[in-house]
């Protein structure tokens, strides 16, 4: 039955129009790529994370392979946190910038009874302040997909420096602590709907120079 739901909601949001997304200016029809300079963090070893640019250059996926924490009977005691930080260059046409415009991430969670979690995520340019940090708290009992979209209001969108390569960061975590739920019992989050192939959607807003 997951297996089902969980496909249908993939379905889903794979699917949405990017024109949900802030459009400020026209999208370039030139291709818009994405080069992973560097990557690190728990929740996404070497080799499990890539970056895939949608064919109209309105958005791009984080796909990640192994991103998950847990806690309670037989986790490590260092799952109960997981993390990722992702340094891309946005490869785009000449005479126009970009910010990210809304981001959508997607998962599953098995919370015992006593048990919380939180999944939270930041980006920005190189060189410029991290901004506030979006975060969602979860609260056991829980044993559900789920999906947090995070939007920013067109007037507050931060646009890379025009004409400057500005490598955009992007860290993300979960975290899973087991509370008071009982200690024969595991707990977990994962962002993903079947503890298999995992993507995180982001929504370019584009501007001319």
């Amino acid at each position: 039955m997951r297996k089902a739901t969980a496909a249908a909601a993939l379905a889903v949001l794979f699917t949405l129009s990017p024109t949900t997304a802030h459009a400020a200016e026209a999208v370039p029809s030139e291709r818009v790529t994405v080069d992973v300079v560097t990557v690190n963090g728990s929740g996404c070893k070497q080799g499990t994370a890539e970056v895939v640019v949608s064919s109209d250059n309105t958005s791009f996926w984080v796909v990640y392979s192994d991103y998950l924490a847990q806690a309670g009977k037989g986790a490590p005691a260092a799952d109960f946190r997981k993390n990722c930080q992702l340094n891309l260059q946005i490869n785009i046409p000449q005479g126009f910038t970009y910010g990210i415009a809304e981001a959508t991430y997607a998962g599953y969670g098995y919370l015992q009874r006593g048990a919380t979690g939180y999944q939270s995520v930041n980006y920005y340019f190189q060189g410029q302040s991290e901004t506030n940090t979006w975060k969602h708290n979860f609260t056991g009992p829980f044993d559900d997909n789920w999906s947090i979209t995070h939007r920013t209001e067109f007037a507050d969108i931060v646009y890379a420096p025009c004409g400057e390569k500005k490598n955009l960061n992007v860290n993300s975590s979960l975290r899973v602590d087991k509370g008071t739920s009982d200690a024969n019992a595991n707990s977990f989050l994962a962002m993903d709907y079947t503890r298999g192939e995992v993507r995180t959607l982001y929504h370019f807003s584009w501007k001319r120079c």
